[in-house]
């Protein structure tokens, strides 16, 4: 019976420039899979922070509303009513409760704009990681080109796409 001769990879010579390219691939493989993670992580906390930020914007509306409504009460007190004991207590009781929603109101509102604050500065992260991700995209792409072609410049321009990458990402850290 005849053999028959199974060849592996193994039994050929060894790339080791390709090995080296292997573990960058991989490196930048990580790399890209952190910067992503942090990247959606961020547009989530800015989608969060803006939802927080619009729910205080309409809680605001309503305590401006009640106030105009207290405002409108008081004028037609003023034009329609007779002046007695009832009404008097009734403007005493809507001042009172215009200047409770007056303050009030200024509370909501600078939490609103607090809000819109750490959302624009949330989302400035999240775009550093985005271009931080790109450019890591672009290197182990690059890099990967080097097993096709079994030429040395796609792992140099992704070595330097993917530094690029990797300073943009920890500028979101940092910021």
């Amino acid at each position: 019976m005849a053999e028959l001769e199974i060849h592996t990879e193994s039994e050929h010579h060894a790339d080791p420039r390709g090995q080296k390219v292997g573990i960058l691939a991989a490196v930048l493989a990580v790399g890209l899979a952190m910067v992503t993670i942090a990247s959606h992580r961020a547009h989530t906390t800015g989608v969060l922070l803006r939802t927080e930020a619009n729910d205080h914007w309409a809680h605001y509306q309503s305590q401006r509303l009640k106030l105009h409504n207290l405002e409108l009460g008081e004028d037609l007190i003023g034009l329609l009513g007779s002046r007695n004991e009832a009404t008097d207590r009734a403007l005493e009781r809507y001042r009172s409760e215009k200047d409770r929603y007056e303050a009030e109101s200024k509370n909501v509102q600078d939490e609103a704009r607090q809000k819109e604050i750490e959302g624009d500065a949330v989302e400035q992260r999240a775009l550093r990681y985005d271009f931080g991700e790109g450019l890591l995209e672009i290197a182990l792409v690059l890099t990967s080109l080097y097993f096709i072609s079994r030429k040395m410049l796609f792992p140099v321009i992704g070595i330097i796409a993917g530094t690029a990458g990797v300073i943009i990402a920890i500028a979101g850290f940092v910021i």
